[in-house]
């Protein structure tokens, strides 16, 4: 098994861009291949006969893969070799992605789909700790930020070209162009990129020993530093049901616009791209405004939370109350920007709240929160509720979302301080033990 930590001496600067650009596009083709579904729902509904529950579960499918095996195919992924990995897993979602283009009935989609959402499972994870280990350590913040901004990016030129492309050529060419997008990429990965290349070795001490602590041990303890704390449960508890309203819209937006406001699916596309698009701002800005403001008290990271799923499920209750108009949508538009802000603070309070040796199992946990509690229900109940009253009440009812992981923010803030003093104390204890 190679070591997790390279020596980026040596690899060339170039190499290591270019292996960068090739990742982060793959990526792309991740969420392209993934959101491209949520541009063709008014077409699929209207040649199959397909209800709004079984459009939903088209979208929801997809996140449910990548919540239940993120865990273990990033564990399988460092052992087997990142590299190969990658090129398995994004080969996989390709070919899915063809399928879907080649579906004939609803069963058929939903195949393709959950095999989009295997081969897209632990590409994330995968993906930045590749990414991470060829470049020096100085410029980690810069290039997971920009690494996951692509996300954003990729969902939104999936809306958009695949609404253009599906009502000039048909939606199955929508799914087809993403899949060869794709797959022509997996084909310069593999020319490009090699394990003997991206030649690793232990950069330092310190890392070895953070590796070795985290993997000596039991998964009694594990769980234990994961979840030791009310506030950490309540962050991601309070995480997952914020990205439950966030799905929700983001999948249902294109079906939202040409029902209510009567727009074709390639104009519903390009609008419902830029309100992607908002979303992704609103997640950097909301965590530089965060880190900026919490510097001197990091408890202040709670309060932000709390603002931010506050102001946005108002925005959006208000919004769904108006009539269709400018004022709604720039409304929907307030409330899209906040409605995953929280992921910032969230994540740092994840940070804080779990040991240093873990942390990036307590990401992957994270991750699973926001899968399972949001991005994974999210579509699949507001298709459901959609069918039992009407598309707008549905929307209104998941805002109620946001109010719930607000509570949940508030009651991680208010054992924040009391958490910190018992894992200070815990640490402390684990030192003396450890020089005895």
């Amino acid at each position: 098994m190679t070591s997790d930590y390279a020596d980026p001496s040596s690899i060339s600067r170039s190499y290591a861009w270019l292996v960068f650009a090739l990742t982060f596009g793959l990526l792309l083709s991740d969420y392209m291949s993934r959101q491209v579904l949520n541009a063709v729902f008014p077409l699929l509904k209207a040649e199959w006969g397909l209800s709004d529950t079984q459009l939903g579960s088209l979208s929801s499918v997809v996140a449910l893969m990548v919540g239940l095996l993120t865990f273990p195919l990033s564990v399988l992924a460092d052992r087997w070799g990142r590299v190969k990995s990658i090129i398995l897993m994004a080969s996989i979602w390709g070919l899915a992605t063809l399928g879907c283009a080649l579906a004939s009935n609803f069963g058929e989609m939903l195949i393709a789909r959950f095999f989009v959402g295997v081969g897209e499972a632990a590409y994330g994870s995968v993906g930045i700790a590749l990414i991470l280990s060829i470049f020096p350590s100085r410029l980690r913040a810069t290039l997971t930020g920009a690494f996951m901004a692509g996300g954003a990016f990729g969902s939104v030129l999936g809306m958009a070209i695949g609404g253009m492309i599906a009502v000039h050529m048909g939606w199955r060419w929508s799914f087809g162009t993403m899949a060869i997008f794709g797959l022509l990429l997996v084909l310069a990965y593999r020319l490009t990129v090699t394990e003997n290349r991206l030649s690793t070795q232990e950069r330092n001490d310190t890392c070895t020993d953070r590796i070795k602590v985290a993997k000596d041990l039991e998964i009694g303890a594990l769980l234990k530093s994961l979840f030791s704390t009310r506030s950490v449960r309540c962050a991601y508890i309070g995480s997952g049901l914020q990205l439950f309203v966030m799905a929700a819209m983001m999948a249902w937006t294109p079906s939202y616009l040409n029902r209510y406001y009567a727009m074709r699916p390639d104009k519903a596309g390009v609008v419902s791209a830029a309100f992607v698009l908002v979303a992704g701002m609103g997640m950097v800005l909301c965590g530089i405004i965060t880190d900026r403001f919490s510097q001197k008290d990091p408890a202040r990271k709670w309060s932000f939370a709390i603002s931010y799923s506050l102001i946005s499920f108002t925005c959006m209750s208000l919004a769904l109350q108006l009539p269709a108009g400018p004022l709604q949508l720039a409304l929907l538009a307030t409330g899209v920007f906040l409605v995953a802000g929280t992921s910032g603070p969230a994540g740092a309070m994840v940070a804080r709240l779990t040991p240093t040796s873990i942390h990036a199992t307590a990401f992957a946990t994270l991750t699973l929160a926001n899968n399972l509690l949001g991005l994974a229900p999210g579509p699949f109940i507001t298709g459901m509720l959609a069918d039992h009253f009407n598309l707008l009440m549905a929307l209104r009812i998941i805002t109620l979302m946001g109010l719930l992981a607000c509570i949940m923010f508030m009651f991680g803030k208010r054992t924040y301080r009391k958490d910190l003093s018992y894992l200070d104390a815990m640490r402390d204890h684990a030192k003396t033990q450890a020089l005895l």
